[in-house]
């Protein structure tokens, strides 16, 4: 697919990123003199953070480049995305130009946060072609992507923004502001009276969040997480038991504060009491870092956000031809080809030493699927138990870094398997050597005993390989 960008502000440079991450070539169009800088500052955030959501590399980057007109850049585009400022009268200019030069079938996909699909569409030649789709900053990072539109080029947005990694909501009736920032809106306001009030400051409320509810509903969201204080009587219960406290006057939702002076004031002061020490650089990497742990941690149980990185972990697996080869050697076998992410520094600001066998023992796995030593084999009651490994390291590697790691297999007799790793840098520096010695278990016993097949036949031509 071709993609092209108009406005290339946080949320379009965003979108850029995450479209060139992905293995695709984006043309872009905005006038501003800085969209060239914003363009890459947020490409180097986006390859220091991105590809460590993942256990297998990312495509090939995608190459992009600026064009003097709309026209020049959407000209035989499938996907545009419009970023511009958030007024009605620019964005019908621009689709009105973009409609000028596209194709029929391309998807006009705005950014949005408020206006409705048939706001934009007004005046429009062809207005089912254009929807609402709206991301969250990092766009190269957060998953959500809420569309809104008619329901066939909805549709077929949703599989092209699925294909990027994220995760499409398909909201099937418009509304100002759609779904997300109407919630978003909620708490909001309520916190503008807190602070107006003089019962919070913006710490205050900051932290009632990322360390309460906000933990929450990272994984669960508001609903599920209701369900579960019903106790074991469910949502009903909560509703019943709860719900009274609707009709309290505890929130202000239907009412705002004046931004007179003072309160913008107020709130700029405590803003900048709490977080001004950092650059925005500063903030953006802390805020990328925290969303890489927590969508990593995610993965492990399969839930939320990490159920959306382990289906593209298996897509990008299947595109790896390394890790879908079959073992016909026991020399220089491609075990190991990603990046390390943010997760797995230390306090030097490199890769923790854990995370090297991590590594390693990723590799191992890789050549023991190959050999046939799979899931199935292990449902079957049988596996492979590390007895003995040792690591020497001889060069650091940093967040964003390439790494790959060769296996060598030393000894496959019997029971045993005994395997050599090397990890090297793009450059093919040697970063770390392992070895790694293997017992053939039987899981139900916890005992080592000889192999089943298919893996006994494939284990004794290999070594008859090793012997010859």
């Amino acid at each position: 697919m071709q993609f092209a960008v108009i406005g290339a502000g946080v949320i379009g440079a965003g979108w850029a990123a995450r479209f060139l991450l992905m293995g695709f070539d984006v043309k872009i169009f905005d006038p501003d003199p800085n969209a060239q800088k914003i363009i890459e500052q947020t490409l180097t955030n986006a390859r220091r953070s991105m590809p460590g959501l993942y256990d297998h590399m990312l495509p090939t980057e995608g190459k992009y480049c600026f064009c003097e007109s709309i026209a020049e850049t959407v000209t035989n585009a499938d996907w545009i995305s419009e970023s511009s400022p958030e007024r009605l009268d620019v964005k019908h200019k621009i689709f009105d130009e973009i409609q000028q030069y596209c194709s029929h079938k391309a998807i006009i996909a705005s950014s949005t946060s408020g206006f409705k699909p048939s706001e934009l569409q007004d005046l429009s030649s062809n207005p089912d072609q254009i929807i609402v789709a709206h991301p969250f900053n990092p766009v190269y990072l957060m998953p959500l992507v809420e569309l809104v539109g008619a329901i066939e080029t909805a549709n077929r947005a949703s599989s092209v923004i699925s294909y990027l990694g994220m995760y499409p909501l398909v909201i099937r009736k418009e509304i100002d502001a759609h779904i997300a920032d109407r919630l978003l809106e909620a708490v909001w306001r309520e916190g503008l009276w807190l602070i107006n009030d003089d019962i919070a400051t913006t710490t205050e409320i900051d932290n009632a969040i990322r360390y309460g509810f906000g933990l929450r509903w990272a994984q669960m969201g508001m609903f599920e997480t209701y369900r579960i204080a019903g106790g074991e009587a469910g949502m009903k219960h909560f509703i019943e038991q709860f719900g009274p406290a609707l009709k309290w006057p505890w929130t202000k939702l239907m009412d705002v504060p004046e931004l007179s002076q003072a309160l913008v004031s107020k709130i700029s002061d405590q803003s900048d009491d709490q977080s001004g020490h950092y650059s925005i650089t500063d903030l953006e990497h802390i805020r990328d870092d925290n969303l890489v742990g927590m969508m990593r941690a995610l993965k492990l149980n399969d839930w939320g956000a990490g159920n959306l990185l382990n289906t593209v972990d298996t897509q990008l697996k299947t595109m790896d031809s390394n890790l879908t080869t079959l073992l016909t050697h026991r020399n220089n076998i491609q075990t190991i080809h990603r990046v390390v992410p943010t997760t797995w520094l230390d306090l030097n600001g490199h890769m923790n030493d854990s995370h090297y066998a991590e590594v390693f023992s990723q590799a191992s796995e890789v050549v023991l699927i190959r050999l046939g030593a799979d899931q199935e084999y292990v449902d079957r009651g049988f596996s492979y138990f590390t007895v003995d490994m040792k690591v020497d390291f001889l060069k650091e590697c940093n967040a964003g870094d390439v790494i790959n790691v060769v296996t060598d297999i030393i000894i496959a007799e019997g029971k045993k398997l005994d395997l050599k790793h090397e990890m090297r840098d793009l450059n093919d520096n040697l970063i770390a050597r392992c070895s790694q010695f293997l017992l053939h278990v039987d899981l139900e016993l916890r005992k080592s005993c000889l192999p089943a097949e298919p893996l006994k036949s494939l284990l004794l031509n290999l070594e008859a390989t090793i012997s010859n």
